[in-house]
Formats: structure tokens, C-alpha cells, sequence
């Protein structure tokens, strides 16, 4: 069986910051000889290893602070690990941070030859490409101005279009893209689509899960400067989803609100068929009745039932709840049941899920119980997408 190269190796990599509690130059001249009380080690990076592969297109994803851009940085080069080791194979170009590699009193133009340089391009071949990079930044303008009068669009624009016609291996971007605007954006999902077609290797950091789910063959999850998934999309993203729910759960139990209904939670979450009973596949254009089990042990009065369909990445393809419907609902009281109807669900093939919520009528969600049930929806396999329809081809 022949696999492909590996073109970035990471082994055992640690990447440690000194943060130093000094306010001042004088307190740190002070400080210099005496213990290390003043200073503390911050470790963005632990004992991280990776194999990227020839060819595919890996996410980064994590909360901020995890290491993302740290991880990105260290795999091309421009942080060296504490300790550990990175092996690199063909040419690199990143897209790491805004305006890196840019002069700002230099021209847009002298800019061009700078960081493709950078990037080792000689100057012979950055001539050849340089109308090419100008029209894909769309700043013709402007190109003669100097860089420091550039908004962060167009910053992004032109960095991002000397990277990707330096012909690389292997594309490293960072969050910078979502700073261009919506058609800018899709010009850039475009050329990274065209790489994947030719066989690049791309590596993705990026708070867009859905994108990811979209782009990616992998996806790397990393907490805390660890790697604590690394695998399927849908996998990685899930788990980084429930991250969040549980700590959007503790901060909405330790806010002052939650006392107003302890323990109010969402119990369970069926989908039921047009005979009551359970199921597991729907046909595109069906009717789901929604039950919704939940309970108050105080009184809850007020308040609105929620329910919603998400693709097993967690995009919403559809929500609704008791206050959009105009419903208020009786006092809560102990255990109960409720059934939402949702007719003529038109959904794409594939699988989705269902989550249920509590809320105050005028203030904050309660509780969520995501995952809380799952089905799939076919349709014979002759379409593709989240709407659900039966296309029939007109002579």
C-alpha cells in the first residue's frame, strides 16, 4: 500500500514564553539578580506531536489561547520549540499574522518584491507573477502607495495573494482571512480549493468549524497548548463544540441569574414519527413532532421551550422556540412534557440532531441539551446539501 510523504514532522515539541511580572524597565533592572519569583513560564505548547501529510488540508482548532497560532508559527519556522524537534519538506508561504513580512514606508509594490523575496522568490520570477498577484488582490489603486496607509483588508488581500503565487507545498494561513470581505473571502476559498485539487498541503487555523467540517481532511483539536483530538472533522469539531457547551454551562450556573431557576434543565428530546413512534430515518418532506421532556424542582413561570435541528458538525439548520411562536407557557412545575410539530421538514440527505432549551422569557438561556437525539434523512441520492427537494430535469 503506498502512502503519501510526510512533509511536516513534529516530535515531542514544547514551546515555553517567560512572562515577566516586572511593571517597569527600572523594576526589571532591579528584579535582574534576585529570584525567579518575578518571572513565570507560560508553555503555549506541550509535548505536541504531528505528521502532516503530502497533499491534504489540516485544521487547527481550539479556544483562543490554546496554541493555535503558536503551533502555526512553529511549523514554519518562525518560532523555534523550546524543545523538540520540526522537519519541514518543500517550500513554505504563510499567511501568519497581519502585514507580517510588509515595510509599512514602502509601496504596495516594493512590498511585493519584499516578501516575495522572503518567501525565496528571486526577482526574475516575481516579475513574472506580479500583474498576476495584483489582479488577484484588487488593489491596482493603490499599489503604488505606501502599505501604511492600507486598511487591514488590503493588507490581507495583497499578502494573501503573494502567498499563494509563490507555487508552495504547503500553505500555512492563519485567522487573517476572516478580515477580508465577503467576496475577497470567497476568491480565497476558491484558490485554496484549486491547491487541494492540485495536490498542496494546506494547514488551517481558523474559529470557522463549519469550515472546517467543509475544507478539511483532519482536523487537530488543542487545548491548553495539548493535542487532545486529532482525527475526522466531524469528530474534532464535536468535541471542541462540547468544550464550549460545558463551559457555557458553568458560567451560566455561577451567574447570578441561574439562582433565579435552579436545577431548570431540558431532560430529553425525542423525535417521533405521524404514529407517535420513535424513529431513525425520515423521508425529505415528512412531519417530526418534537417531544421535549423537562423539569423545575422550584416553580418556573415565564419562561420558553426551544428546540432545533444542527448537522452533526453543530451548524444550526433550523430553530424555533415558544417565544418566536408567541406561546407563553404555564408555570413550570417538577417533571413535564411538551411536543413541538414541525411539518414538512425538507431536509438534505444525511444526518442531523436535535438539541432542546430552556430560557427566561426577557433573559438568559437556562439550560441546552445538545445531541439529544439523532436521525438521518435519504433521498435516493440525487442531490446534495441541507434543503431537501425532488429535482426533476425539464426538456
Amino acid at each position: 500500500m503506498t502512502t503519501t510523504p510526510t512533509v511536516v514532522r513534529l516530535r515531542d515539541v514544547s514551546q515555553r514564553f517567560v512572562i515577566r511580572k516586572d511593571k517597569s524597565l527600572k523594576e526589571r533592572l532591579v528584579n535582574a539578580a534576585r529570584s525567579r519569583k518575578h518571572r513565570e513560564d507560560f508553555w503555549a505548547l506541550r509535548d505536541v506531536d504531528l505528521d502532516i501529510h503530502a497533499g491534504t488540508t489540516v485544521g487547527l482548532i481550539g479556544p483562543n489561547g490554546s496554541g493555535k497560532s503558536t503551533l502555526l508559527k512553529t511549523i514554519g519556522g518562525i518560532l523555534q520549540p523550546t524543545s523538540g524537534t520540526v522537519e519541514r519538506r518543500g517550500r513554505l508561504a504563510a499567511l501568519l499574522e497581519l502585514g507580517a513580512g510588509f515595510h509599512p514606508d514602502l509601496t504596495g509594490r516594493e512590498n511585493v518584491y519584499l516578501n516575495a523575496s522572503i518567501l525565496g522568490l528571486s526577482r526574475a520570477t516575481t516579475d513574472r507573477y506580479f500583474d498576476e498577484i495584483v489582479d488577484f488582490s484588487g488593489i491596482e489603486k493603490f499599489i503604488d502607495t505606501q502599505v501604511k496607509f492600507y486598511s487591514s483588508g488590503m493588507y490581507v488581500r495583497l499578502a494573501f495573494a503573494v502567498a499563494v503565487h509563490v507555487d508552495p507545498d504547503v500553505l500555512l494561513v492563519d485567522e487573517v482571512l476572516a478580515v477580508g470581505d465577503e467576496p475577497f473571502q470567497r476568491k480565497c476559498l476558491d484558490k485554496i480549493r484549486s491547491f487541494q485539487k492540485d495536490g498542496r498541503t494546506i494547514v488551517l487555523v481558523t474559529h470557522a468549524l463549519d469550515q472546517v467540517v467543509d475544507m478539511c481532511d483532519r482536523a487537530v483539536v488543542l487545548e491548553s497548548g495539548r493535542v487532545v483530538v486529532d482525527g475526522e472533522p466531524t469528530v474534532a469539531t464535536r468535541t471542541l463544540r462540547d468544550d464550549f457547551e460545558t463551559a457555557r454551562r458553568a458560567e451560566a450556573d455561577s451567574s447570578p441569574s441561574a439562582s433565579t431557576a435552579p436545577g431548570a434543565r431540558v431532560l430529553a428530546v425525542r423525535a417521533l414519527d405521524e404514529d407517535g413512534q420513535e424513529f431513525r430515518e425520515l423521508s425529505a418532506g415528512q412531519s417530526i413532532r418534537v417531544q421535549v421532556d423537562v423539569e423545575s424542582p422550584a416553580p418556573l413561570d415565564d419562561w420558553v421551550l426551544g428546540i432545533g435541528i444542527d448537522t452533526p458538525s453543530g451548524m444550526s439548520v433550523f430553530g424555533t422556540n415558544t417565544q418566536l411562536l408567541g406561546q407563553r407557557m404555564p408555570v413550570l412545575r417538577g417533571r413535564q412534557q411538551f411536543e413541538i410539530r414541525l411539518d414538512n421538514v425538507c431536509l438534505g440527505p444525511g444526518r442531523y440532531e436535535l438539541h432542546g432549551a430552556l430560557a427566561i422569557w426577557s433573559g438568559p438561556e437556562l439550560h441546552r441539551l445538545p445531541q439529544a437525539a439523532n436521525f438521518s434523512v435519504s433521498n435516493g441520492g440525487v442531490s446534495v446539501g441541507l434543503l431537501g427537494s425532488t429535482p426533476t430535469l425539464v426538456r
